[in-house]
């Protein structure tokens, strides 16, 4: 896309929080040129919290943001439809402080941008693209990145799991493969750690009709799972959510290795703390400009 974008009408949904359980309303409303993402609390006086790196807040098992002390929770889903639907700016009004998690995937989302349509502006989108490798790691896990001339990504998983196991993904992220092969994919947990993760205040509002539920062999939803790697593509559709708290949409290839919310935020946090690794570009700049040799930085995870 050569020009900046939002949406053409406000569309709205209603559902709970995946963590926290609480009812909430959430409307997407179109925005001006220049305002990227913006969520708004409209039980706070339209307080508002930008979808920006700086305010990531909490990163285990969603990733959270938080600006004066409020709170916006499990934001990545709908931040990876928006980006990779290429939706630039938009306000997103909630009346409590989580996401809903509607299905458990991002496939809702993608169906309400749709109905809203999209209106594109005279600005000129600007590309955040990334000039050398950078890798991030810790415990047998990373996530990486490297120049391209689009946005890629490759996401690899494992879980000691049957049904699951060693799973992996390559793909262009594009408006359409994302919505037919991303999208669909849904939130997932295993029927063993349920206990755990309520003990720890989470997944009050979780069901078998907002999230994958894996029994000792088999899978608990009646429909069975809507791809053999289900949970590798959900796994991708967090990643890019996570990336979406740049700010602008990424000419880079990721690569993923068993990687989680801390680990994308340790890289997002990486590429935005050292300019020299990246440069900010037009669409025509980028497709002309040759890029400088690769040389690999890594940095351990804390």
């Amino acid at each position: 896309m050569k020009f900046e974008t939002s949406i053409r009408r406000p569309v709205a949904v209603s559902g709970v929080g995946l963590h926290h359980g609480a009812p909430v309303n959430l409307r997407i409303v179109p925005a001006p040129a220049a305002t990227g993402i913006v969520f708004i609390r409209t039980d706070l006086k339209r307080f508002e919290i930008p979808a920006s790196w700086q305010c990531v807040e909490r990163v285990a098992y969603a990733t959270s943001l938080m600006r004066r002390g409020v709170l916006i929770s499990t934001t990545e889903h709908l931040l990876s439809v928006l980006y990779s639907m290429g939706i630039d700016n938009a306000y997103i009004e909630l009346d409590n402080l989580e996401v809903p998690i509607v299905d458990g995937s991002g496939a809702p989302f993608v169906e309400l941008l749709r109905e809203a349509g999209i209106q594109t502006y005279r600005r000129p989108r600007r590309y955040l693209r990334i000039l050398r490798p950078v890798t991030v790691e810790a415990e047998g896990k990373s996530v990486s990145i490297v120049p391209a001339n689009r946005f890629e990504l490759q996401c690899n998983i494992f879980f000691d799991h049957p049904l699951v196991g060693e799973q992996s993904l390559d793909t262009a992220v594009t408006p359409e493969a994302y919505a037919n092969e991303i999208a669909p994919a849904r939130t997932f947990g295993f029927e063993r750690e349920l206990d755990q993760m309520r003990d720890m205040g989470l997944i009050r509002g979780a069901t078998l009709e907002n999230a994958v539920c894996f029994t000792p062999r088999s899978v608990a939803n009646a429909g069975g799972l809507r791809f053999p790697d289900e949970c590798c593509r959900h796994k991708a559709l967090d990643l890019i959510g996570d990336l979406a708290l740049i700010g602008r949409p990424l000419l880079g290839r990721v690569v993923a290795e068993k990687a989680g919310h801390k680990m994308h935020a340790a890289l997002v946090n990486m590429i935005m703390s050292d300019p020299t690794i990246y440069d900010i570009v037009t669409w025509e700049r980028a497709q002309s400009v040759a890029r400088p040799k690769p040389q690999l930085q890594r940095v351990m995870a804390g």
